[in-house]
C-alpha cells in the first residue's frame, strides 16, 4: 500500500505569507522565503503527500501586516502555514532569535499534540530552521532533511576578508553558535539538499561532517 506522508517544513525567520508574499521587503525575506513557499505548494500537489505544513514565527507588530499574526494560513486543501509563538510578538532579525528557538520547538510539539497528528518527515531550512527540525527529529525519532541555503563558515570567511574582526562577526551574527548548529545538523541529517555539486565542494568544504553527509543535488529552477 502506498504511504501518504505528512511533511513539516521549518523556516522561522522573515515575513512569511503565501498570499501576496512580500519577497524582498527586507534582508530576511528574500530568496529562502520564495523557495519554501514554492516548495510548500509543490509538495501539496504530490500524490503521496497527504498534508504539508510550513512552520514559521508568529508576529504581532504594528510595523508589519496583521496577516503575520494569524496562527494558521490556509494555502490549499493540503497545505498550511503555521505560525508559532517564539521570542515575544515583535518582528526580529534572524540573528536575534537563537535564544528563543527552544520555545519554538516546545510550541510546535504542543501544536502537534493539540492536532493529534504527527509528521512523517521534518525538513529544516537555514541554520535556525535546521536546528528546530534536528531537535524535533531526535524527540520523535523522525527522518530529517536539511537545506542550508547559505552557511555560516562561508559568510564568516567573507566578512573577515572584508576587514571585520572575528569578535564583531560572532557578536553581530551569532556566528559561532550558527556554525556549531550547522555542524550538528550535517552530522544528523538523513539527507542534506543542495542545488549543485559546486555547493558541496565549496560551501561545505570546511565542515567536519562533510565526508559522512548524504548530499542530494536538487537544482533550483
Amino acid at each position: 500500500m502506498m504511504k501518504n506522508y505528512y511533511i513539516q517544513l521549518f523556516s522561522p525567520h522573515g515575513l512569511i505569507r503565501f498570499h501576496q508574499a512580500e519577497i524582498g521587503r527586507d534582508k530576511d525575506t528574500g530568496g529562502q522565503v520564495k523557495y519554501v513557499l514554492e516548495l510548500l505548494e509543490a509538495l501539496s500537489k504530490h500524490p503521496q503527500v497527504r498534508k504539508v505544513d510550513l512552520f514559521t514565527r508568529r508576529i504581532t507588530d504594528k510595523r508589519v501586516s496583521a496577516s503575520y499574526s494569524q496562527p494558521i494560513e490556509i494555502v490549499n486543501e493540503k497545505a498550511r502555514i503555521v505560525r508559532v509563538d517564539c521570542g515575544g510578538q515583535l518582528y526580529k532579525e534572524k540573528e536575534q532569535l537563537w535564544d528563543h528557538l527552544d520555545e519554538f520547538i516546545n510550541n510546535t510539539i504542543r501544536f502537534n499534540e493539540d492536532e493529534d497528528d504527527y509528521p512523517d518527515v521534518l525538513h529544516g531550512h537555514y541554520a535556525d530552521g535546521n536546528y528546530i527540525a534536528c531537535e524535533l527529529s531526535k524527540i520523535f525519532a523522525l527522518p530529517l532533511i536539511a537545506t542550508g541555503h547559505s552557511l555560516g563558515r562561508n559568510k564568516k570567511r567573507i566578512l573577515l576578508s572584508q576587514g571585520w574582526e572575528e569578535k564583531k562577526v560572532n557578536d553581530r551574527f551569532n556566528m559561532q553558535r550558527r556554525i556549531d548548529e550547522e555542524e550538528k545538523v550535517i552530522a544528523n541529517a538523513d539527507i542534506v539538499i543542495v542545488s549543485t555539486q559546486h555547493e558541496v565542494d565549496t560551501q561545505y568544504q570546511d565542515y567536519s561532517g562533510r565526508s559522512q553527509a548524504n548530499f542530494m543535488v536538487i537544482p533550483r529552477v
